[in-house]
This record gives C-alpha cells, sequence and structure tokens, in this order.
C-alpha cells in the first residue's frame, strides 16, 4: 500500500521540476544554446562540492550552489560574445570546463579533510525520494518565479529569441534582460537539483522544449506545451522508476528523450501525409 501522504511532496517536486525546467528550455533552446543549462548546473554543483567539503549539509548546501550557479550566469549574461570577441558557444565550454574541474577537484579533497562524500555524491545523480515538503516550497517559489517572468518579458523574449542586435536596436535592454533569465535559469536549476541530478538535469531542460517545437508552431504554443511535457516526464519518472525499482533520474532522463523521438516520428510522419496530399 502506498503512503499518499509520504510519496505526495515527492511527485510535486518532480512535477514542478519538469514544469519550471521545460518553460526555461523553451528559451535556451530557441536561442540555440542548450549547453546553457549544463555550464549553470555544473557550476551550482562545483558550489555545493565546496560547501559540502567546508561543513554544510542539507539544504544548507543550496546556498553555495545557488552562488556558484549566480555567478555563472551573471559572467555568461554580462559578458556578451561582442563585447569579448568571443564565441557564446566557446564561453560556455569554457564554464563548464572550469566548473568540472572544480568539481572533481573537490571531491578529491573529501579523504584528504576525512569528510564523506555521501550527499555530493547523491547530488551528482539524483533521488526524487529524498524530497520533503521543503523542497517542494522551494519548487512552488521557483515555478512562481518562471511565470512571472513569462508574463511581464514575453515581448522582450520573443524579440531576443528572433534577434538579439534586432532587439537591443528597437530599445530592448537586452543585456538586464537575458542576465535576469539566466539568473532566473540559475535558481530553478539548483533547487531541482535532487529531482533529476547535476549531471541530468540538462535533459529535462532541453527534452521538453526540443519535443514542444516539434509539436506545436508559435511561441505561446511552445512555452505551455513544453511545460506540460516537463511536468509529465518529471512525474512519470517517478511512477516508472518506483514500479520498477529502478533510479529515478535515470528513468526521467530516458523518458524525456523517448518523448523527443516519438514527438520527431510523428512530425516525420505528418509532414510526408502533408505532402502526398493532393493539390486542390
Amino acid at each position: 500500500m502506498i503512503d499518499l501522504w509520504f510519496w505526495l511532496p515527492v511527485m510535486l517536486s518532480g512535477t514542478l521540476a519538469g514544469a519550471s525546467t521545460g518553460v526555461m528550455g523553451v528559451y535556451v533552446v530557441g536561442m540555440r544554446m542548450p549547453f546553457l543549462g549544463v555550464c549553470v548546473s555544473h557550476a551550482a554543483l562545483a558550489g555545493a562540492v565546496f560547501g559540502s567539503l567546508f561543513g554544510l549539509h542539507g539544504q544548507m548546501l543550496l546556498l553555495p550552489a545557488m552562488l556558484a550557479a549566480l555567478a555563472a550566469a551573471l559572467a555568461l549574461g554580462l559578458l556578451s560574445p561582442d563585447r569579448i570577441q568571443m564565441d557564446g558557444s566557446i564561453l560556455l565550454g569554457s564554464l563548464f570546463s572550469l566548473s568540472m574541474g572544480l568539481s572533481f577537484l573537490g571531491i578529491g579533497l573529501f579523504p584528504r579533510f576525512g569528510r564523506s562524500d555521501n550527499e555530493v555524491r547523491n547530488l551528482l545523480w539524483g533521488s526524487l525520494t529524498f524530497c520533503r515538503w521543503n523542497d517542494v516550497w522551494l519548487l512552488v517559489a521557483a515555478a512562481v518565479a518562471v511565470a512571472a517572468f513569462v508574463a511581464a518579458f514575453a515581448k522582450e523574449m520573443r524579440a531576443i529569441l528572433f534577434c538579439r542586435i534586432q532587439a537591443s536596436a528597437a530599445g530592448i535592454r537586452t543585456t538586464i534582460v537575458w542576465t535576469g533569465f539566466l539568473v532566473l535559469t540559475s535558481f530553478v536549476l539548483t533547487v531541482s537539483f535532487q529531482t533529476v541530478a547535476g549531471l541530468m538535469i540538462y535533459s529535462l531542460m532541453t527534452s521538453p522544449a526540443v519535443a514542444a517545437f516539434q509539436m506545436v508552431r508559435g511561441h505561446r504554443a511552445a512555452v505551455w506545451t513544453a511545460g506540460l511535457i516537463g511536468a509529465s516526464c518529471g512525474l512519470g519518472g517517478f511512477l516508472i522508476a518506483t514500479i520498477a525499482d529502478v533510479p529515478t533520474g535515470a528513468v526521467t532522463v530516458l523518458l524525456c528523450s523517448t518523448v523527443v523521438m516519438v514527438a520527431a516520428g510523428v512530425n516525420v510522419v505528418a509532414r510526408r501525409s502533408r505532402k502526398q496530399q493532393p493539390a486542390d
């Protein structure tokens, strides 16, 4: 018999994390920067590793993780490719390499300081089953912040997605809006760590958006669809993993990938059928 009250925060955590990251992924994928989620999440991981190394535990690890993710987000937002004469993908790759190096350096130092790295390894691989009501409230705050940002800056973000240079020429403060988006992304990814894990949360951010772009047309429809797909994968991953008694993070990622493949297949079939229809 399933203890509903025990598993309710777990199910809510998966649903909220999937919905929030799915919506944010529409902009990340739309900007052709899918590596962004990996970069920011691994910066958060590096912060959590060193926080744990210096004696922090539980939700206190969110503080150094958030600070590290925020630093990466500000660096990506304020250091525009035009200003530093460097391609955005190269900048992302450089920050990712730095954060990964710091993360594994910190993990290697645990034995030297006589500390256990079990808590950090849980962040690496993730597990929804560790989520409790305190995590739910953080994810609720993240979901509300995402909804408020999308509602307040929908026009600005659409303009930036179309062309950042033209958006700036039209009077939009692209640096401020884009940096705000990156800061919000860092918050969403950090509070979602336990649901999918630092090494796999990239999939929950990008896959629902990729599937949505295959299924619908238009910005608003893509945002709603990606949010619904993300929520479904977050909840569905937990249910499948519980029934099969396998890791929830891995199942959630595989479910996201399956949805992308199905959406792409349906899109191909639909295009072929339209081409084969006789002209009026």
